[in-house]
């Protein structure tokens, strides 16, 4: 079985609203239903868990019951969040079925992601081990150590930007994410836990545009992408 975590849990105050930015509607529709839809309506994905940060499992229900022709699709559960990312991760890992074997995390804030890019990263990870959405870096990259001047030009035809779906095999991750946190280290996506015990992250080129809603500026992109897919 196939699993998809959706991680629901941060408070997105990038975003400078009084709204919670993944229940700020787009093209009609909240973006964290947008984001749950894509994964729900994939054939390959036979469970989904959604971390949410507690106190708002009604209104995840509430969504259930106003989009369930699309959310219903599939087996959900909702898991409270943790301090972290990585803990929010981590409960999630521990509420799937003992049969799931392969395991894709998605930002609920991630509402674009192809169908061809979610099944290509799982398929990669269950060859490998770990498999991450990746674009290849096309501005010219500067290092700063103050955040004032340029310290060094990096070489950008070794740069990626990564993003998610990152998809493992679940006993990669959970190994991953047990050594993070034994080891009292804050990651800010699950590939970083793998360095940790030495998996290799095959990196998934994604051609497609996949934006996270962090800015007010990323909307009015977000619904140019969504209208045209």
């Amino acid at each position: 079985m196939t699993a998809a975590i959706i991680v629901a849990a941060g408070r997105g105050t990038r975003m400078g609203t009084d709204i919670d930015k993944i229940f700020l509607e787009v093209t009609g529709k909240p973006i964290v239903v947008h984001t749950w839809e894509r994964f729900a309506s994939h054939p390959m994905i036979d469970q989904i868990v959604l971390v949410v940060r507690h106190g708002l499992e009604n209104t995840f229900h509430d969504l259930v019951a106003k989009y369930s022709s699309v959310l219903n699709q599939k087996p959900f559960a909702l898991v409270a969040g943790g301090n972290e990312r990585q803990d929010s991760v981590w409960n999630g890992l521990q509420s799937l079925s003992p049969e799931v074997s392969l395991v894709a995390i998605q930002d609920a804030a991630r509402p674009c992601t192809r169908a061809e890019v979610i099944s290509q990263i799982l398929l990669t990870a269950e060859q490998t081990g770990a498999a991450v959405a990746a674009q290849r870096a096309t501005d010219t990259i500067k290092q700063s150590g103050d955040g004032k001047r340029i310290t060094s030009h990096l070489d950008r035809s070794q740069l990626w930007t990564v993003q998610t779906p990152q998809a493992f095999r679940r006993e990669v991750i959970h190994k991953a994410l047990k050594t993070a946190m034994d080891q009292g280290v804050i990651i800010s996506d699950d590939t970083a836990a793998c360095e940790l015990i030495q998996q290799s992250v095959t990196l998934v080129e994604c051609p497609w545009p996949n934006p996270k809603a962090t800015s007010p500026s990323d909307l009015a992109y977000i619904e140019l992408i969504l209208n045209q897919t």
